[in-house]
This record gives C-alpha cells, structure tokens and sequence, in this order.
C-alpha cells in the first residue's frame, strides 16, 4: 500500500498523506463536487473579478511549508470558483459550452490517481486497448473502414492541426511546401489559420471562400478556385470541410466536396471539433452524411459529448498515414528501443504529436459504459430540440427576428424592432444586441453573446446541455427581452 499507515508518520519529502487524512480528503472534494452539481442551476453562470482583487486575494509568495488542505479546498472554492464562468451551468448557452458529466470527473479523478500513462504498449497497454476500442467506437459510427485509425489529443485545434500534417506529409514533396494550398470556407474556424502558421505556411496558402446563405461552402467557387491555382503553378493539397460551424451549426456538402476532392486528388478533412460527435444519434448521422467519405476528421468529446477538458478526437480513414506523419523511429530515439520489443504491439505515440499522452480515453470509455450509448443518443437529441424550442420562443416576440434556424443545436437570431429593419439603421442594431449581450452577462442569470454573420452583429444561442430545461430557455428568452427593453430605453433617453 503506497499511503501510510495512520500510526506512521511520514517524512514531507514523500509528499504523502497519512492515510485517515487522504480519505478525509478525498471525501470531502467528492462531497463537495456533488454540492456543487445540485447547486449549480442556481448559481450565477458567470462572475469575472477584476484583476485587482483576484491579486490581492492570489498573488503572494509561494508557501514554504504545508496548509491546511480544507483551508486549500476553501479557497479554491471562495477565490477560484467564484470568479470563473460554470461551462457545465444548464444556461450556459456561449461559445461551445462544456456540459461535462460527473461519471467523467471520477474518470479524471482515477487517471490522475493512477497515473496512468497511455502512450506506450509497455507502459499502458491496458489503457492503449481502452482507447483503441473507444476509437473503433467512433469509427464504426462514422462509417470509416476498418483500415482507419485515430488519437486522442487534447481538443479540435490540436486535432486540425494533426490532420493538416497528416495530408501534407502524404500528398506534398518538402519541395513542394511554399506553393502548396488548402481551401476552407470564411466560416472555417480560426484554428485551422493557427495550424497553417505553425507549419510555416503563409497567409496567402489559405483560400477562404465566401459561404452562401446558408453559411456553407459553395462547390462551385472551390472547383473554379483550385483550378485558377493549378493553371498559376500552385499545388493544392487539403480542402476543409465544416462539420457543424461554431458560428451557425452550418455543414458543408460533404459528398459534393468528397466527390470533388477524389477528382482533383485533394486531402479532405472535416473540422466536426463541435458537430461530429452527433454521429452517437441517429438523427446526427443523418445530417452529416457524407461524412464517411472524408479522408480525416475532428471530434471534441469535451463539447456535445459531455466530457471534462481537455478532449479532442482525429480519426484518419487510412492510420498508416498517421502514422507515417507522426511515427518515432528507432534511430531517432534510441532510450525508447526497449519499448518496441513485443511484435504485434501498438504504441499510440506513433500517432500522435504527444510523446507524454495521459490517458484521455479513460473518461469517454467509462462515460459510454456507465450510461450507454443510448442514453448519449437522448442527450444529444434533447439538445437538438432545445434549439427548435428557442428558436419558436424567439419567433413568439414581436421585434426579434431569427437569422438563421436551428441546426446542429445553434440558432441565431437579433432585436430588431420593426421600424429600425433595413435602411441605414444597420450600425444602430449592431451596437443594441451588443449591448444586450453585455447586459445578459452583467445580470449573469443566463450567458448569451453575439458573433458576427456577414457584417452584422447577432445574438446566438448553443443549447448542447442535456441538463436543460425547457423551462431555462424559456427563461432565458424572456431575459433577452428584458435586456433589449433596457437597452432600448437607454439609448432612446
């Protein structure tokens, strides 16, 4: 047994409890997780401090012998907790939330226990089975052969990039980099620009074409588009597919796209970081057909599948391309030589940019077997439906108007009174649902913030907490309401 016994004592330099201290411990941040989770709808969704007090109540020297760990668990509570948003809070409804579930905390809590380390087949070869079965999982619901294979990396900007090397290395000669070309749509999220400049490809090597009304790519402007690069000498290689955009759920034609890429020779990759994982329904799949045509794509289990941070998924249709881009070679590290004696086995690192990996797999795992995969199809089908009920509570108000539908679980929409549409009042409604964005997150009963579609400004909606209750959104439309009347008020004074 590694902790001591109660009767013992043990030397500081262990950095050990005794062990009636650790249970006591560990009780007590169990009790007071489960607090927090029957509390939670209750709480303010949001509370920033200012950076004055968070560092008069943080910043100070670091301690030099031991605390008290309830007064440290207090703290965390008073001075942490309290001045941070609640991704889990049921009316959180910005950005992408992370509605993550209990039973994946306690898988937090038993990999980090455990230690577990997932990158190689000796050191982890019971989590590097747990993770390849979660990813054949994926697979199979993606409709990817079986000759497909995928890592766990820590979210969707991680996953991109991984993807985008993956087909550089597979399609471009080195001395092919410096005219090489992707293509995504202007709703491609940032994190494929980020990717393009680590790789040290340039501004110019990205084409981001404009969407159509529907806020997807037009098949049209991309074929003209890589056929004008062609006839410059330029070599195209990976066009990016939207799987679900942050800013409207949007979904690119991706059997068009597919059908155009397998012509041209091009590397396609569908960015599902947020909307891949409704492939666990039935009603997901359905909208994201095509899918299974893609040559790589990205999945956030800490998005809609309900997990903790950090959690991201890249399946790639044939692994041995993976692995080609990612592969450590013997003579490349010669202290990992004794890793590779057993034939036969997997070590994950070959398939990830991750040497040191932590067993992410363990949450998603446990998550699926203690709830099943059914109970994952409701909870995504229910935050489908919130969206549909927002939206048809938004359409109810006389002076909102929706911008573009539910989808994907995302609705966007604007106050708009009647006699401020259309004309040059543009810039006026701009600022009003800025300024209501900014009173929803000031009376911090519910987050709702804008983005911004074709030069307007909109308010916009995420409801992929299965926690939610139809009685939430309907509060929260009616607090949008309150807010716009506010707003109105004041700027008509």
């Amino acid at each position: 047994m590694l902790l001591k016994s109660s009767a013992m004592k043990s030397p500081e330099y262990l950095l050990e409890f005794e062990i009636e201290e650790a249970r006591r411990l560990g009780y007590e941040i169990v009790d007071r997780m489960v607090a927090y989770q029957q509390r939670l709808p209750e709480l303010p969704v949001l509370q920033i401090g200012g950076m004055e007090h968070l560092g008069a109540a943080l910043k100070e020297p670091m301690p030099a012998g031991p605390n008290d760990p309830m007064n440290i668990l207090d703290r965390i509570e008073s001075e942490i907790v309290s001045r941070t948003n609640h991704e889990t809070h049921p009316r959180f409804f910005a950005f992408i939330p992370g509605p993550s579930n209990f039973a994946a905390a306690l898988a937090e809590f038993l990999r980090a226990g455990y230690n577990f380390f997932a990158g190689s087949w000796l050191e982890g070869s019971g989590p590097a089975m747990v993770e390849l079965t979660t990813l054949n999982w994926v697979r199979q619901l993606a409709g990817y052969p079986e000759t497909a294979q995928g890592t766990f990396l820590s979210g969707g900007s991680l996953a991109n990039l991984s993807a985008i090397v993956t087909a550089r290395d597979h399609l471009l000669k080195r001395e092919d980099y410096s005219r090489a070309v992707i293509y995504g749509s202007d709703q491609t999220h940032l994190s494929i620009d980020r990717a393009l400049r680590i790789l040290g490809f340039g501004k110019d090597q990205l084409r981001r074409l404009s969407s159509h009304d529907s806020y997807c790519l037009q098949i049209g402007e991309l074929e003209e588009c890589i056929a004008k690069d062609r006839r410059a000498g330029l070599q195209p290689f990976c066009v990016i597919a939207n799987a679900g955009t942050t800013n409207t759920g949007a979904i690119d034609p991706l059997s068009e796209m597919a059908d155009l890429c397998a012509r041209e020779k091009l590397w396609l990759h569908a960015d599902g970081a947020f909307g891949a994982s409704a492939i666990f329904s039935a009603k997901g799949r359905k909208l994201l057909s095509g899918l299974e045509r893609t040559d790589s794509f990205s999945l956030d289990p800490h998005k809609w599948l309900f997990q903790p941070f950090d959690c991201g998924i890249l399946i790639v249709r044939e692994g041995a391309h993976l692995r080609h881009a990612f592969q450590v070679r013997e003579d490349e590290a010669e202290y990992l030589q004794d890793a590779r004696n057993v034939k036969g086995e997997i070590n994950l690192w070959d398939y990830s940019p991750e040497l040191t990996r932590p067993f992410r797999a363990l949450k998603v795992w446990m998550t699926l077997q203690i709830f099943g995969a059914r109970a994952v199809e409701a909870a995504i089908d229910r935050t489908l439906e919130l969206a549909e009920i927002a939206e048809q509570a938004i359409k109810s108000l006389p002076d909102w108007e929706i911008v573009t539908p539910a989808q994907m679980a995302i609705l966007t929409f604007r106050y708009a009174p009647v006699n401020l549409r259309g004309g040059t009042h543009g810039a006026r409604l701009d600022v009003m649902n800025r300024a209501i964005a900014g009173k929803m997150q000031q009376d911090a009963f519910a987050l709702v913030l804008t983005t911004e579609l074709k030069g307007s400004t909109v308010l916009r909606m995420c409801t992929i907490n299965p926690r939610t209750t139809v009685e939430d959104v309907e509060k929260t439309v009616a607090a949008l309401q309150k807010s716009a009347e506010k707003v109105l008020s004041s700027t008509a004074s």
